[in-house]
């Protein structure tokens, strides 16, 4: 089935509907990945239109890059359509070199940046802890005192926020029953069955009552803890999260449009993957970080959070975690929501399922966003391609 025709007849036929039962599936993911609220509740992340941050073209011709695969070397359009490419935006400075949408994307399209998200809450944490909300120290249970009786007792907000608590979760995509089905049912991404009563993120939490491991060991992924900081930062600021990321980041970075981000049936925002932006703000959001948090003369993000991001993740609990296969061989640490390579020019990036992704090379000043499609939720051959692809990018840009 194509993407052309889902979602097309008025009402669309059964075969062809996009439904909270099948919208992260293929092929249905192409269309709901540019649509997600019409699935799911959301709230407004909203921008500041009177002060929209430019990107002035400076198209470069990038048809004599090759990137090597396993099959031979390829051009940058069959790498495009071979990791599933929604949208790309490339930006070396403030200018654009290069844009790329597929079929019916545009400039102005919100794509689902999956656990991109979480590098968005990362950024908002640093703001918060630079005013003196949140102390990092801090045990989770502090704040909220409601997860005292779960695997969280005794992990440090730190912890959650560098993926370091202890807590057993199998963040397995595929599974289809255990906590991440009654996760995903929470947070109003996956149906109820018939019968079943209505949860929410917040009272999931209860289900959260095995360890395995302890705080503060090796990097273990586990989307929940997101979910949670974000409970920890409306807690903490008396603030709904969307307004939060709103007036701290979104409008003072000069995003052209706004976002929204899905919420559960009670208002929680789904920090670990349900924010929605256009491609071209997501780049602008990498541009302060390139930038050392700053757009022009306003500091939005603290510049010693940003270096702390580059400098000071935990190389051996990286070597020991979870995700090692995706990127094996890479001096890499995991810091505040964001993946970092290490080396003499260092790239941060975001990466969410399907393959979502920011990349920020702040010594080249290059940032590019991708949204894609994959079929697979963790998709290794397409990820290692993806990676080949942005490190050629770079190094053709680079100077």
């Amino acid at each position: 089935m194509s993407q052309i025709s889902l979602m097309n007849a008025f009402p669309p036929s059964p075969e062809s509907q996009v439904t909270l039962g099948n919208w992260r599936k293929p092929p249905f993911n192409r269309w709901a990945f540019k649509h997600v609220r019409e699935i799911v509740p959301s709230a407004e992340i909203m921008n500041d239109p009177q002060h929209v941050r430019s990107l002035p073209s400076a198209a470069q011709d990038l048809s004599a890059v090759e990137i090597d695969t396993e099959a031979g070397r390829i051009g940058l359009r069959a790498f495009l359509d071979r990791t599933d490419t929604d949208a790309m935006v490339v930006l070396k400075g403030s200018k654009i070199l290069f844009e790329y949408y597929a079929e019916d994307m545009q400039p102005s399209t919100q794509h689902i940046l999956m656990s991109v998200s979480k590098s968005v809450l990362g950024l908002l944490v640093g703001i918060l802890v630079d005013r003196g909300l949140l102390d990092l120290s801090a045990p989770v249970t502090d704040i909220v005192p409601e997860v005292a009786g779960t695997a969280y007792a005794g992990a440090t907000l730190r912890d959650l926020l560098d993926m370091r608590a202890g807590v057993f979760f199998d963040e397995d995509y595929l599974a289809s029953a255990g906590p991440i089905i009654e996760y995903r049912k929470a947070q109003g991404w996956d149906p109820l069955d018939i019968g079943e009563q209505p949860t929410d993120l917040r009272s999931f939490y209860k289900l959260m009552s095995e360890r395995d491991g302890g705080h503060r060991e090796r990097f273990h992924y586990v989307s929940p803890n997101t979910d949670l900081l974000g409970w920890v930062i409306e807690r903490a600021a008396g603030r709904r999260y969307a307004d939060l990321v709103s007036e701290l980041i979104w409008a003072p970075m000069g995003a052209e449009r706004s976002a929204y981000i899905t919420v559960d049936r009670l208002g929680a925002p789904r920090c670990a993957g349900g924010f929605c932006a256009t491609a071209r703000d997501l780049a602008r959001l990498g541009m302060v970080v390139a930038n050392g948090g700053r757009y022009g003369d306003r500091q939005i993000i603290p510049g010693s959070w940003i270096e702390d991001i580059f400098e000071n993740g935990d190389a051996q609990a990286w070597d020991v975690g979870d995700f090692l296969k995706y990127y094996p061989g890479l001096p890499m640490h995991y810091r505040s929501k964001w993946y970092v390579i290490r080396g003499d020019a260092p790239l941060a990036f975001g990466m969410g399922v399907f393959g979502q992704n920011l990349f920020v090379d702040p010594k080249n000043d290059i940032i590019i966003a991708k949204f894609s499609s994959h079929a697979m939720p963790m998709d290794e051959g397409r990820i290692a391609l993806t990676m080949r692809g942005i490190d050629t990018l770079r190094a053709h840009l680079a100077g």
